[in-house]
């Protein structure tokens, strides 16, 4: 998310917990940490806002006014194959491709932009009411939508073509609301997110909001312990339970194998 939320986190929401309180339903929600298979260079001063592959392809949307870039890499090397800035110099923020289009968030700039894959060119840009922080295209249930985070409890579905907004749930884990859903990856019909200046991950059941898993990612690149800028921020699913992790100005991507409990 923005840096500037970086500072006004503490009165915008309740702090993430560390920790499970026991839920209604039968116990705390299950907690997971990733088997580190691989570690692949990542640009280092890269605002990482959304990372995704299509197919082969490796896809990293970055922040921050002015900077903002929406960008091809090597998912071996991490090299930047191609980039284009964010038009009008708005705050990107998460990424997702439909076929041959991608979709980008900005933060507060009130729009969603359209780009063109073939040719990383803005084709459109349509309004979006709220900030924009994650994004992910889940075609696996209740037809073929794109998932939305906005820093709340809440997420989003979107029209892919259109962008225009069909609903929303709130997400909860272990009855309480979780609130900073961040940069966000569509599996097979659920939903991981990003929790906002925490080392967590949490897989999310968008049909009932219930987060079922958390993934404590705590070490996986230990020079951002204490830096509040350089926060764990995208995953990309790579294929069977394996992802690609990493941070906003992280040195590295960290490719993972996640053993999720069966849902």
């Amino acid at each position: 998310m923005a840096l500037v939320l970086f500072v006004a986190a503490g009165c915008g929401h309740s702090a993430p917990r560390a920790d499970s309180q026991p839920a209604a339903d039968g116990g705390p929600v299950p907690v997971i940490t990733p088997v580190v298979l691989a570690e692949v260079p990542h640009d280092p001063a890269a605002w990482t806002q959304g990372l995704e592959f299509d197919g082969p392809a490796l896809w990293e949307g970055t922040g921050i006014a002015g900077a903002s870039q929406l960008r091809q890499l090597d998912p071996a090397t991490g090299a930047v194959l191609r980039a284009a800035p964010a038009p009008h110099d708005y705050y990107g923020e998460g990424i997702t491709v439909v076929g041959a289009r991608i979709w980008e968030l900005t933060w507060r700039d009130g729009v969603a932009v359209e780009w063109d894959k073939a040719t990383l060119t803005p084709v459109r840009e349509v309004p979006v009411e709220g900030e924009g922080w994650g994004l992910c295209h889940d075609d696996q249930r209740d037809g073929d939508r794109l998932v939305r985070s906005d820093g709340t409890d809440r997420l989003r579905f979107h029209d892919p073509v259109t962008f225009a907004e069909t609903g929303s749930v709130a997400v909860t884990r272990d009855g309480l609301p979780q609130a900073s859903l961040n940069e966000l990856e569509c599996v097979d019909g659920q939903v991981w997110a990003n929790v906002w200046q925490t080392d967590m991950i949490v897989r999310i059941d968008p049909a009932s909001g219930k987060v079922n898993t958390v993934v404590n990612a705590a070490g996986l690149w230990p020079g951002h312990a204490g830096d509040g800028q350089r926060v764990l921020n995208g995953i990309a699913h790579i294929g069977a339970d394996e992802y690609l992790l990493t941070g906003k100005k992280w040195p590295s991507m960290y490719r993972v194998r996640l053993d999720a409990p069966q849902r």
